[in-house]
């Protein structure tokens, strides 16, 4: 039984093994793989009827030197929807609601993209801390701020998929004590309860695979801004 709310939060131990490695290799252990066979299942077809839509939405602004960066957003991608999917079900955990996890993942991405910009375009990509024809009193002021805003986005990625899943959790959290509370004095309202519950688990695996894409799909915008 929990003692708190906020300890399905907390990365679960055996042994003194932190088992949030095993969760983070799950997902691709889960993940169908391409056989040799001539036809394929209808798994496989439909993960690559997914991935191939996906890819086509997130690399259509890209250009060709943005390309290369298919198989890392994709592969980005279709880890966090599984990781995000698998963590609603009972008795697990989810690795995404940890911000240390996601700020791992968001930081080298968003640095590699920079690196990417000064390395092929380092006039355009400076350019972007300083808007043409700012009045020179405000150069200092401007570039700060753009550096900043720079800076924060690694940490607004990660604080944004953190934020979202765990407000999800909360609430199912919640809702659920409260039927388990009211069972034996009101079992009427706790069996009514079930209603929103289950509304609330369709709309957290809605929100489970939108912000795994919105987190992809920053990544890319940020890498559009330095090819």
């Amino acid at each position: 039984m929990m003692l708190n709310l906020f300890d399905q939060f907390a990365s679960p131990m055996h042994l003194n093994i932190p088992l949030i490695s095993l969760a983070l290799v799950l997902p691709w252990a889960l993940l169908p793989t391409p056989s040799h066979q001539w036809q394929n299942s209808r798994l496989l077809t439909l993960q690559g009827w997914f991935i191939s839509k996906l890819a086509k939405q997130l690399l259509l602004p890209l250009n060709a030197g943005g390309h290369k960066w298919a198989t890392i957003l994709m592969s980005l991608l279709t880890f966090l929807i599984t990781l995000n999917i698998l963590g609603l079900l009972p008795y697990t955990f989810t690795p995404t609601t940890q911000l240390s996890l996601n700020l791992s993942l968001a930081i080298p991405l968003w640095l590699s993209t920079v690196a990417l910009g000064l390395q092929n375009q380092p006039t355009v990509s400076l350019g972007h801390l300083l808007p043409e024809g700012t009045p020179s009193l405000l150069i200092p002021v401007l570039i700060t701020i753009e550096t900043i805003s720079l800076l924060i986005r690694p940490l607004a990625l990660g604080v944004r998929l953190t934020a979202n899943l765990t407000a999800g959790h909360l609430l199912i959290g919640l809702v659920s004590m409260a039927a388990f509370t009211l069972l034996p004095t009101a079992p009427l309202l706790a069996i009514l309860s079930i209603i929103p519950l289950f509304l609330l688990t369709l709309l957290e695996i809605a929100v489970a695979m939108i912000q795994a894409f919105v987190f992809v799909l920053l990544l890319s915008l940020y890498l559009q801004e330095n090819t």
